[in-house]
């Protein structure tokens, strides 16, 4: 049974050990002190069936941080980590279950270091494809609601700052992965941690970037504008995208032609003086067809091709800079 430590900003409309009670409504974001912080336990997750399972229960529900007995857990356990962020349509048991499905696939790679612990931040999408009458609204809602977010993924970050820095004190990795939306939310929070004053900080030994539903230009703003501060943050940076990401192709449309990270990598990404191949990795995705493939899992390649899951979790087996 999968464990995962959340933390979410979406406001509770009921019982903190109640799946349905987060909501898709965010919390004022100068309040950080009341995030909930708790464990999920999910059921049935079965990665050759493609199944996320379900969440049978949440316990340690806390406002404004991790309790202690679970922060002493995580600093202690001597496990690597990972940091999920999930993406556009996901509803709370959506994003949780898809971080446990993930912490399954990864420590099924036979990889030692993608067998990890799992956090994650949960904003509060609509979990909706669509809306009537007009179908671009549930993505615009979500797109805001990503964008609101990173005062609050900035906070998780500093709650979780000492977990990370000591699980790599001690030898253990520390990874981040952002699909699609989730992009965005991080690009907030990345800008808005050097805004209000925070360092470098040593918190990711890998951050990987799949599917960005963001500008490709991200990279190239002015520090820290966007995510151009994040090589300040992350050791590495993996950049994965593909050209037959169709729901990409609609973001394209509803952003005004405005080109997604997740399409083609970021701009100018073969010029080395930017990107230098020591810190950052580029991978095509266009061609791992190797699943289902249609236009919805067209976008979810990072987690159901078993070629770009080997290619991720050997990224995490890689060299420590």
């Amino acid at each position: 049974m999968p464990t995962v430590f959340f933390a979410t900003n979406r406001v509770l409309t009921g019982p903190a050990d109640r799946p349905e009670s987060y909501s898709a409504t965010i919390q004022p974001p100068s309040q950080f002190g009341d995030m909930v912080y708790g464990t999920a336990f999910v059921d049935g997750v079965n990665v050759a069936a493609n199944s996320a399972g379900t969440i049978s229960r949440i316990e340690n529900a806390n406002t404004g941080s991790f309790g202690d007995n679970v922060t002493g857990d995580l600093t202690n356990a001597g496990r690597n980590l990972l940091v999920f962020i999930h993406g556009f349509a996901n509803t709370f048991t959506d994003g949780i279950t898809r971080a446990a499905f993930n912490r399954d696939w990864m420590a099924q790679s036979g990889i030692p270091a993608a067998d990890c612990t799992v956090l994650a931040f949960s904003w509060p999408s609509r979990g909706q494809l669509f809306s009537l009458p007009i179908p671009q609204l549930a993505y615009l809602q979500d797109q805001h609601m990503a964008s609101a977010s990173g005062l609050h993924l900035m906070t998780f970050f500093s709650r979780i700052e000492p977990i990370l820095l000591a699980a790599r004190a001690n030898n253990c990795r520390t990874f981040l992965l952002a699909h699609s939306m989730g992009n965005l939310a991080l690009e907030s929070a990345v800008e808005n941690w050097f805004l209000h004053g925070n360092g470098n900080a040593a918190l990711f030994d890998l951050a990987i970037l799949a599917a960005g539903d963001c500008r490709f230009n991200c990279f190239n703003a002015p520090d820290p504008a966007r995510l151009s501060g994040l090589k300040r943050l992350s050791e590495r940076i993996s950049i994965y995208y593909s050209h037959d990401d169709n729901v990409l192709h609609l973001s394209q449309v509803v952003n005004a032609g405005a080109q997604r990270l997740g399409q083609d990598g970021p701009f100018h990404r073969a010029d080395a003086a930017l990107f230098p191949p020591g810190r950052f990795r580029m991978f095509d995705a266009s061609d791992c067809h190797d699943y289902p493939f249609d236009v919805m899992t067209s976008h979810q390649y990072y987690r159901l091709s078993p070629l770009v899951r080997a290619e991720i979790a050997a990224d995490m087996g890689g060299p420590v800079a």
